[in-house]
C-alpha cells in the first residue's frame, strides 16, 4: 500500500484535508471548523499529510515568538491514482468506501449537534436514485456535474455564502 493511500485513509486526515480544498487554513482555523479535533492531534495529523506532500506551508507569519502557518492542498497529491485503484483488492476497496462513508457520518453527526436541524431551510439532501443508463449515459451525466461542481470551486467565503458539502457515490446495481 501506498504512503498517499494510508495517508488519505485515515478519517481525520481526510477531513482535514476536505476541509482544506480550496481553503487554506492555519491550524488554528482547521481546529475551529473542525471542532471535535483535540488539538495536539491536529498538529499531528496536518504534520503527517504536510511530511508525505499532501499539505504545502502557502504562507507564514510572525506570531507570539514563532511563526503561523497557512496550509493548503497540493492538488495532484490528495486523489488515489488509477493504479492505486485498479491493483486495490476488494478488501482495500471496502477500507477506502468505509473510511470515506463514516467520513460522510462524521459530517452528518456534526451538523446535527449545532442545534435542532432544518433540512429544509439549511437545503440538506440525502437520497437514492436509481438510472438506467448505459456506460455512455453515464459518462455524460457525471461529466456535466462535474462541470455544474467545478464553476464554483474557487467560491470565496462571502456573505450568505455556507459552505457546502457535496458527495456523490456512483455504482452499479445488478440486483435489479
Amino acid at each position: 500500500m501506498t504512503e498517499t493511500r494510508d495517508l488519505l485513509l485515515h478519517p481525520i486526515r481526510l477531513r482535514i484535508v476536505q476541509a482544506l480544498v480550496g481553503s487554506p487554513m492555519t491550524p488554528l482555523q482547521l481546529k475551529d471548523r473542525l471542532g471535535d479535533v483535540p488539538q495536539a492531534t491536529l498538529y499531528r495529523h496536518i504534520n503527517q499529510l504536510a511530511d508525505g506532500g499532501l499539505l504545502d506551508v502557502v504562507s507564514e507569519r510572525p506570531s507570539r515568538g514563532g511563526v503561523e502557518r497557512t496550509y493548503g492542498v497540493v492538488a495532484d497529491a490528495v486523489s488515489l491514482s488509477g493504479v492505486d485503484l485498479d491493483t486495490a483488492t476488494a478488501d482495500e476497496h471496502f477500507r477506502y468506501f468505509a473510511t470515506f462513508v463514516g467520513t460522510l457520518l462524521t459530517d452528518f453527526a456534526a451538523y446535527l449537534d449545532h442545534g435542532r436541524p432544518d433540512l429544509g431551510t439549511d437545503r440538506v439532501g440525502y437520497r437514492q436514485v436509481p438510472l438506467w443508463l448505459t456506460d455512455d449515459e453515464l459518462d455524460e451525466v457525471v461529466a456535466k456535474m462535474a462541470a455544474v461542481a467545478q464553476e464554483h470551486l474557487d467560491n470565496e467565503p462571502a456573505p450568505g455564502r455556507r459552505r457546502r458539502l457535496l458527495s456523490t457515490i456512483v455504482m452499479p446495481d445488478d440486483r435489479a
